[in-house]
């Protein structure tokens, strides 16, 4: 079998194609990125690829790269999108050019209403990836690696090597562009490629085959250790937005569990990868284990707060109060991430509901309630207590944590006080005997 059947048969066998898909690929102009462009040509038709090329206008020849594109392109009679950008200075220019590809890359594809995004990453630049984020980063998932599908973003050409792409582009009689810059030993990955690779190659012949074996071997392993973590957050996290975890129950488990689940709620609430070393995991376990309060940054705008024996990971922007929403009686209405529903029911003294579902008086209440964040300063007459108390003080009281204070539904009658979701009844607007008409109050958080 020829290269080029080869290549097309394993693009095939990929199992990220799909009949009739639409792919926007993104195409450089290098012999990787020329071989998935064609290669996808070859399977989906014309109608099912379009190119995407980028030009950052970092080199000098970005220009003659653009217009190698535009006729290959052309040449192939598929579609073409140029986009041309223009990079803030400061840095990590080559991943600020990463983030500023693939955003345009997104764009482009709502904007085209296509299915996938595809790139031309191959099983050398896994090599290096792997190799990359070894040295930059703790944890096993540098040993991962990329995956063949990440969200909408695929990668056809994983399991073929930079020789084969090159062979491929050689028997199709398919020219390519060189990246002058590919040389140049001030960027890492070029140093991994020209230096650390063919040092690994000279110990062993088999070295990039050996560490692609391992990252295989490691993605099986993951999905074991994926299904082990989701067992410890159904025991011990609490839905919420940010969901608790129990400090307590996390002292439990073993080491390398109690690390893992650490990682994974750190980048649910980053909502991307986080380097979180051992020693900032072990500062993590540390202050759940310190009790009382206490908090850390731990970079990404993600900060982890303990209170109560609790830990709760949280963007530094999810503590702003969220603003105030009116309540009809009846109705509903959002506030944060709650929803409030407020309805009618006939009053019975022998059922007060619940701190959760109160029952409240509706002759004493106001036609439309005032739905808020606490305030410095509030005070209510709490049902039971014989008096009035400031809410700072019965959320210390009911061990309310500190970072969810300013969150919870304070639900106003005409400025008063009537119900803190969860917390406190007012006396004042509770049911009796003579109530005719009852108001059952209910807070949910959103899904």
């Amino acid at each position: 079998m020829s290269t080029a059947a080869s290549v097309l048969d394993t693009v095939r066998s990929s199992g990220l194609l799909e009949p009739r898909m639409r792919v926007l690929a993104m195409l450089s102009g290098g012999a990787d990125s020329i071989c998935l462009v064609h290669s996808l040509d070859q399977l989906l038709g014309p109608e099912g690829v379009t190119a995407l090329h980028v030009n950052h206008g970092l080199r000098p020849s970005a220009g003659d790269d653009e217009r190698f594109c535009v006729d290959f392109c052309q040449r192939l009679g598929i579609p073409l999108r140029v986009e041309r950008l223009d990079l803030a200075s400061g840095g990590n220019p080559e991943d600020a050019a990463r983030r500023a590809r693939y955003a345009a890359a997104e764009r482009v594809r709502a904007a085209e209403r296509l299915d996938r995004i595809a790139a031309g990453h191959t099983a050398s630049d896994q090599v290096e990836t792997v190799l990359y984020r070894l040295a930059t980063s703790p944890g096993r998932r540098s040993l991962l690696g990329m995956r063949g599908r990440t969200g909408l973003l695929i990668r056809p050409l994983l399991a073929l090597d930079g020789r084969q792409t090159r062979d491929y582009c050689l028997e199709e009689g398919l020219e390519w562009r060189e990246d002058e810059t590919n040389s140049d030993r001030a960027f890492a990955r070029n140093r991994l490629r020209l230096d650390v690779v063919p040092a690994l190659r000279a110990i062993h012949p088999a070295a990039e085959r050996n560490i692609l074996s391992t990252i295989e071997q490691l993605n099986e392993e993951a999905a074991l250790l994926d299904s082990l973590v989701d067992e410890a957050a159904e025991r011990l996290v609490a839905p919420g937005d940010p969901p608790a975890l129990d400090g307590g129950g996390l002292s439990q488990l073993a080491p390398p569990l109690r690390r893992l689940l650490l990682r994974r709620l750190a980048e649910q609430a980053a909502g991307e990868s986080l380097a979180l070393g051992s020693w900032r995991l072990a500062e993590i376990e540390a202050l759940a284990r310190r009790g009382g309060s206490g908090s850390l940054d731990l970079g990404a705008g993600v900060q982890v707060v303990s209170e109560y024996g609790v830990l709760r990971f949280r963007r530094q922007s999810d503590g702003e109060m969220p603003e105030p929403a009116a309540l009809a009686v009846p109705g509903s209405c959002r506030f944060g991430e709650w929803e409030l529903v407020c309805r009618l029911e006939q009053g019975r003294d022998e059922d007060l509901g619940s701190l959760d579902e109160p029952l409240l008086d509706a002759g004493t209440l106001a036609g439309r309630l005032t739905v808020r964040s606490w305030r410095e300063g509030d005070v209510m007459r709490p049902l039971g207590l014989g008096g009035s108390k400031s809410l700072q003080d019965l959320f210390s009281d009911r061990k309310v944590p500190r970072s969810l204070r300013h969150r919870l539904p304070v639900v106003e009658s005409d400025g008063e006080i009537a119900w803190v979701a969860g917390v406190a009844l007012s006396e004042r607007f509770k049911i009796t005997q003579a109530t005719a008409r009852a108001v059952r109050l209910r807070a949910g958080r959103r899904q």
